[in-house]
């Protein structure tokens, strides 16, 4: 403000510099007529000893008149330019904004625990995708054991259970006295396998696999945007960052979600390795969140003691 307070001063004092000089004698002579009040007064001898150039206004760029003597013209345009310059430099938004800009709500307690508030709800909605996903990995990889289990079972003879195998071999004319043994033993494992089956069916009915992909969505998209709106919000309250833990910890959960909903993709296809990539970086990134959590605490109360609602 002191800089523009110099500026207008330096501008207003070259605006009157540009008067109208005397050409002539006779103009000189007519000066005291047209401003008595305010006008030099020379006696005689004192103004042999001045000539027109001396009293001439200063005008190094002969703003003042033009070759053929106009000069009324010539001062409106040099007033209207320092003028039009005056304005704009009262309007400059440099000038305006020099002590930092008022950002409002977006600088109040409001917003300021908004972003803490969401986190935490992200950290506990980052637990509950991850179960999702470990119950459709349940899921999908129940029929592998299932289809192992049954390979160890005795042979059925078209038989759809153990039980019914048995039934029908007790109640053969000609009971096979070791078969019906064999069946009989492996009865608990025929248990183990229909308890996987019923497990099988009731978490397909639950559709995990698409809650799981569907809020996986939403987490990468309302963690990335409250990621960015954290600094922001600090840039907004403080006028700077705070390079720390905190900060970095958000910047590499950031980069552990990216790499996990990169690996979809390939996921899908059913590759392994992206499958392991991809539970590796989540569980690496509800760590770092957890971690995040912990060293944003006294931030949240720092927040809360420098600022007012909203």
């Amino acid at each position: 403000m002191k800089i523009q307070s110099s500026l207008l001063v330096l501008v207003a004092t070259g605006v009157n510099s540009f008067t109208l000089p005397s050409a002539s004698v006779s103009t000189r002579q007519a000066m005291p007529k047209l401003n008595a009040e305010t006008a030099l007064r020379f006696s005689p001898d004192e103004e042999d000893m001045f000539s027109s150039a001396d009293l001439a206004s200063f005008d190094p760029l002969d703003l003042s008149t033009d070759e053929f003597g106009n000069s009324s013209e010539s001062q409106a345009s040099a007033r209207a330019v320092a003028i039009t310059a005056i304005t704009a430099i009262a309007a400059s938004p440099l000038a305006a904004n020099a002590a930092g800009p008022d950002w409002g709500i977006f600088e109040g307690r409001t917003l300021s625990l908004l972003h803490p508030t969401v986190m935490l709800s992200m950290l506990a909605f980052s637990i509950s995708t991850a179960l999702l996903g470990f119950q459709w990995r349940r899921q999908r990889t129940l029929g592998d054991e299932i289809s192992a289990m049954k390979k160890t079972l005795p042979n059925l003879n078209g038989a759809s259970s153990v039980s019914a195998a048995l039934a029908t071999a007790e109640s053969a004319e000609e009971v096979d006295s070791m078969y019906v043994s064999k069946l009989k033993a492996a009865l608990p494992l025929q248990k183990e396998v229909d308890d996987l089956v019923s497990e099988r069916k009731e978490l397909a009915s639950q559709g995990n696999r698409d809650k799981h992909f569907n809020q996986g969505s939403l987490l990468l998209f309302v963690g990335i945007a409250f990621a960015i709106e954290g600094p922001l919000n600090t840039y907004a309250r403080a006028g700077k960052l705070f390079p720390g833990p905190h900060l970095y910890a958000g910047a590499g959960l950031v980069v552990l979600w990216a790499l996990a909903a990169s690996m979809v993709p390939a996921m899908q296809k059913g590759n392994d390795t992206a499958r392991s990539v991809h539970i590796g970086a989540n569980a690496a990134g509800i760590g770092l969140f957890l971690w995040q959590v912990t060293s944003g605490i006294p931030i949240a109360f720092k927040v809360i003691e420098f600022t007012k609602f909203p």
